[in-house]
């Protein structure tokens, strides 16, 4: 790997951790002003996941790196998932609307860390081994 693609990757590793802190930050906010009840708890385990796997994106190295950006991808695209879901469908009986508090900002923040993770988890598995 050239040191240029080692400075690329560094980062888009802290682009990744930037996003994912981005994430949980959103969902640690809802969960303390006003979401209650079982999905509070999530949004709080969404804060925790979101903090472990940005630390672990600038942390780690070789294949826990690997293995912590295909997570932290396959994370924001659940919780991209799961938003979306609530806004169609629902999920878990629980049903959202676009108005609702940082709605439009998440969806914007989880899909650009999506795109980001993509790209940043390609780079470390075509990486080679330390």
């Amino acid at each position: 790997m050239t040191r240029t693609s080692q400075r690329v990757l560094w980062v888009l590793r802290i682009l990744s951790a930037v996003l994912l802190l981005a994430t949980g930050g959103i969902h640690l906010y809802l969960a303390l002003n006003g979401v209650g009840g079982i999905l509070g708890v999530m949004f709080i385990l969404n804060a925790i996941a979101g903090l472990v796997l940005a630390i672990a994106m600038v942390a780690l190295r070789g294949r826990m790196l690997q293995a912590a950006a295909v997570l932290s991808l396959l994370f924001l695209i659940a919780t991209l998932g799961a938003l979306v879901l609530a806004l169609t469908v629902g999920l878990f009986g629980i049903h959202q609307d676009w108005n609702f508090t940082l709605v439009p900002e998440t969806v914007i923040v989880e899909s650009i860390g999506i795109v980001v993770l993509a790209v940043t988890t390609a780079m470390v598995l075509r990486a080679p081994r330390e």
